[in-house]
């Protein structure tokens, strides 16, 4: 674990939150290059997209991240290993790319990572803090896991598929497939004031590309939200 940006100074809850996030040890087994920038934010504007977010984006649509750069790619085949079919269940920032220079406008927590996702090529979700239920984790799902989304606009519960990757906390699958999908318990909304990202990172890209997009958010959130309170780990997994 390394300590990274920190901005202000959290409240106690959200310190242990942050520290409580984990890699578990048989995610690490399945990719030992697996690292992950989490970022705590406290005193966030929530709210629709408005001229920051617009102003990200913005400048994301024309200089994005190559759809066939290597650590793009790299998720293709980390999703194969625990037995998802990328083309038809894609990474996150692959099925962004996809949509430049027409990204979609959600809200402006949500437009801002999206964007950094872009510019650099790195799935980030984000989520809010106080939908979360115990400690936040990258496990490989045993398949009964709740999972609460949406089909046909109805809310619905699914299950992860046995040996998935996931993120997830004590209530159930907070995301699937590693970076796939978000469930809509823990999603950000337009009241959204605390929250937590995740950057997800395998090998092909270096520590020094995951710190500079961890900075960018960072001063990203801090120009948008005055006085917002931040705070970082990068994360390697233990075996």
């Amino acid at each position: 674990m390394t300590e990274a940006t920190t901005r202000g100074d959290l409240t106690p809850p959200a310190v242990d939150f942050l520290a409580a996030v984990r890699i578990e040890p048989e995610v690490t087994a399945l990719r030992p290059d697996y690292r992950a920038f989490v970022l705590v934010a406290e005193g966030l504007r929530p709210g629709g997209p408005d001229g920051w977010s617009e102003a990200l984006l913005a400048g994301a649509e024309s200089a994005a991240a190559a759809a066939d750069a290597p650590h793009v790619l790299d998720w293709a085949e980390a999703f194969r290993a625990f037995g998802a079919k990328p083309q038809r269940t894609r990474p996150s920032v692959a099925a962004l790319l996809r949509r430049v220079p027409e990204l979609p406008r959600v809200d402006r927590l949500t437009d801002a990572y999206n964007a950094v996702s872009v510019r650099f090529g790195i799935p980030i979700g984000g989520e809010d803090l106080d939908a979360y239920r115990g400690a936040l984790r990258l496990a490989r799902a045993r398949g009964d896991e709740p999972f609460e989304t949406t089909a046909s606009g109805e809310p619905v519960v699914e299950h992860p598929e046995p040996g998935e990757v996931v993120w997830r906390d004590d209530a159930g699958v907070t995301c699937r497939r590693w970076n796939w999908r978000q469930c809509t318990r823990t999603r950000l909304t337009t009241s959204t004031t605390r929250a937590v990202f995740v950057f997800d990172a395998l090998g092909s890209l270096p520590d020094a590309e995951l710190a500079a997009a961890g900075e960018a958010f960072s001063t990203a959130l801090a120009e948008g939200n005055p006085g917002v309170r931040l705070a970082s780990r990068v994360l390697r997994g233990v075996s």
